[in-house]
């Protein structure tokens, strides 16, 4: 097991807001691991009430969890590249908007221009998709961003095949392996898991 204490890892959640409660808990494994956390939420976390929460709980628990501010707008995020603030960057949840972006490096959110700063200066950039198109629309990007340098993927398959057949979802509980292999230049294997019981 890679040590990751010294380690600063962003962790940007994105819009798939049902998913978000499986997130928290990696970042607070993260941080018991010894690694400094800073978070980015997109404009849709950072200001959007659901059934899940709402979006101002959803900041402060993060700022408590992590001690640091949140990044939450295109300028917070930009001194990522130039100051190399981030080891790793994970986005999880990435919703198919932010990865279609990502693949056609489109930047217009916080999470966005941060992984820009990320993938200029070579360092690690970790994905945990959640996306309803993800065998559809969202296929494209994803193998797009599976052969593009420096990106990696939290292993992922398919949430519920008999309700949502193209729906994906990482297995967020693998959030801390896939970054020890990103830090090492791999990606972790197996890729495609089993998400959902029947």
């Amino acid at each position: 097991m890679m040590s990751l204490e010294g380690k600063t890892i962003g962790v940007a959640l994105t819009g798939s807001h049902c998913t978000i409660p499986e997130v928290l808990p990696q970042i607070e494994a993260l941080i018991e691991r010894g690694a400094s956390v800073i978070p980015v939420l997109s404009y849709s976390v950072a200001h959007t009430d659901t059934r899940f929460g709402r979006a101002q709980d959803i900041r402060q628990k993060l700022e408590e969890m992590t001690g640091a501010e949140v990044i939450d707008t295109i300028s917070k995020a930009e001194p990522i590249g130039p100051k190399r603030l981030l080891d790793c960057l994970v986005i999880a949840p990435c919703t198919g908007n932010t990865l279609s972006k990502l693949a056609l490096g489109i930047t217009d959110t916080p999470v966005l221009m941060a992984a820009k700063a990320q993938l200029r200066n070579g360092r690690a950039l970790v994905i945990g998709i959640a996306t309803n198109d993800g065998l559809s629309g969202s296929a494209r990007n994803i193998a797009t961003l599976l052969a593009r340098k420096n990106v990696y993927f939290i292993p992922y398959g398919q949430d519920d095949p008999k309700g949502k057949p193209t729906s994906l979802v990482a297995r967020m509980c693998d959030t801390e392996r896939t970054i020890e292999e990103a830090l090492a230049g791999k990606q972790v294997q197996p890729l495609l898991v089993e998400k959902w019981k029947d």
